[in-house]
């Protein structure tokens, strides 16, 4: 235990290097945007103060790595609401502490009223402040306030998909490589627990796999951050194909680690009640392990993942001799639950629905 702090300051700085690689295109993004909008808003449209302009492209381009399309339509609404709420009320009531905190107030209940999200109410209250103390002493924005936003938000998409979209499959790998990476070595030590009859190890692998759920998200925000790329991007259409094949897998890849958890938990239940662990159980885990890192590896080369198919077949082999041996109650329940996962996995290498659970079922018996 003594090396474990520094073990994991070790792994806070690995994980701070590759957060550091995968937002640093996104800094980037964000200083091009706001400096464009700020030129297109005060050269072409002669915008004095051209405030809203960069403020919008730089939310734009830092609003989220997934869903962007739909996160600029909802900031752009946002600003819209604000310089309403805004414009309307400063007529009427004039400035000062009050009379912002009512427009803000007012802004934000506009915005949830027409059901938006987090980031429409923040835009829309955030742009509510800059109107109500910009316009005392910048009393010519109120006609261009619109314009700019809308225009900053067009330069952030330019930027992002345009003039400097991110390498998508080079985005993917960084992410995928750690959290991909660590759900396979989770499964390896959980395998090592079963063999060893470790169910201390195994209930800490459980606790890494509940830690390792932001790892997932940040997956599946990345795959379609990438998919939007590769959608809109004509430098990266290329990519397509391997990364649409990506975001079709991660779907699948979440329910298979969120399986994967219960799974370990049963596990540990086995070894804590001193069940029978016949040697094909810890195997057919161990399998499942180097499944996930060939369909990885596979999945980046843009080939078709047909070892990664056959590895999880093994492991649903290795699991239905288990399921022939002695084994217990809480045994039999992991051999199931590998099965469900082997489904999910079969899935993500794109094998449809009822040809997996076909595949499944004939592998447990031994076909």
């Amino acid at each position: 235990m003594g090396g474990s702090p520094r073990k994991r300051l070790e792994q806070i700085g690995r994980d701070s290097w590759r957060r550091l690689q995968l937002y640093l295109i996104v800094a980037v993004q964000a200083g091009l945007a706001a400096a464009i909008a700020w030129l297109v808003a005060q050269e072409v449209l002669g915008t004095v103060e051209p405030t809203f302009a960069p403020a919008a492209a730089v939310a734009v381009i830092a609003a989220s790595l997934g869903n962007r399309t739909r996160r600029t339509v909802e900031l752009l609404v946002g600003v819209g609401l604000g310089i309403a709420a805004g414009d309307l009320l400063i007529g009427l009531l004039g400035t000062g502490p009050w009379q912002t905190g009512l427009i803000v107030f007012l802004a934000v209940i506009g915005a949830a009223t027409v059901r938006g999200a987090g980031l429409l109410m923040t835009q829309a209250g955030a742009t509510a402040v800059l109107v109500a103390t910009l316009t005392p002493g910048s009393p010519d924005l109120e006609l261009p306030r619109t314009i700019n936003a809308l225009v900053g938000g067009a330069v952030g998409l330019f930027v992002m998909l345009v003039l400097a979209p991110l390498n998508p499959l080079r985005t993917v790998r960084r992410v995928a490589d750690s959290a991909l990476d660590l759900f396979a070595r989770e499964m390896t030590a959980c395998a090592e627990a079963l063999r060893r009859g470790d169910a201390g190890r195994a209930e800490r692998v459980l606790a890494r796999m509940r830690d390792a759920e932001p790892k997932l998200t940040q997956l599946t925000e990345v795959v379609t951050a990438a998919d939007e790329v590769v959608r809109f991007s004509p430098l990266r259409w290329r990519r397509r194909r391997t990364v649409r094949a990506y975001r079709h897998a991660v779907k699948h890849m979440e329910r298979a680690f969120r399986n994967s958890r219960t799974l370990v938990r049963r596990v540990g239940t086995t070894l804590r009640d001193a069940e029978p662990v016949p040697p094909d159980l810890p195997a057919a885990v161990e399998q499942y392990g180097e499944a996930l890192r060939l369909l990885h590896r596979e999945f980046l080369a843009g080939e078709e993942p047909v070892r990664a198919r056959e590895r999880v077949l093994r492991a649903v082999r290795h699991a239905g001799e288990a399921c022939r041996q002695d084994i217990g109650f809480s045994g039999t329940i992991v051999v199931s639950q590998l099965r469900t996962i082997a489904n999910d996995l079969l899935r993500a290498t794109g094998v449809r629905w009822h040809e997996a659970r076909r595949l499944v079922r004939e592998a447990a018996a031994g076909d």
